[in-house]
């Protein structure tokens, strides 16, 4: 999990904003996961909880921080991220998982929805499509969103 602290969801919600989304990364690489956090700390309902490269630090850190929507690449460290979100479609399903990937082929994105990813974008793409993404997987969560 990274050194750095996270901001505290009090300290970054605007007046007008009535839910934070709790969100967890999981990526191989670090800076992945560093430029996935500063991009989504710039959403003013967004909140980073935490992160890893470890697919079985994933499922200790949703049972610690319960987020809501958890930005997983299919290749982390110990537990791949298809077997994690196969497992958290399973035991949390307060939890949506958007894959996030350079794997961005027809069969990938397919197995990524048969093991319960709600939403898949490639790591090519803008980055306004993971944030459309989060928005849209928030939304499977059945939590309120304004």
């Amino acid at each position: 999990m990274q050194s750095d602290p996270m901001p505290d969801a009090n300290q970054r919600a605007p007046s007008y904003t009535k839910h934070m989304i709790k969100i967890l990364i999981a990526d191989e690489e670090a800076r992945i996961r560093r430029g996935v956090r500063m991009r989504l700390l710039l959403e003013p309902d967004f909140v980073v909880v935490g992160e890893t490269n470890d697919g079985w630090e994933v499922l200790q850190l949703v049972r610690d921080f319960q987020p809501d929507v958890v930005v997983m690449s299919i290749r982390l460290q110990g537990l791949d991220g298809l077997s994690v979100t196969e497992r958290l479609a399973r035991d949390f399903s307060h939890c949506a998982v958007v894959i996030l990937s350079l794997y961005d082929d027809l069969a990938t994105q397919e197995q990524s929805a048969r093991v319960g990813a709600v939403a898949f974008v490639s790591k090519q793409k803008p980055d306004g499509e993971l944030i459309a993404a989060i928005r849209a997987a928030y939304s499977h969560t059945g939590k309120d969103v304004e």
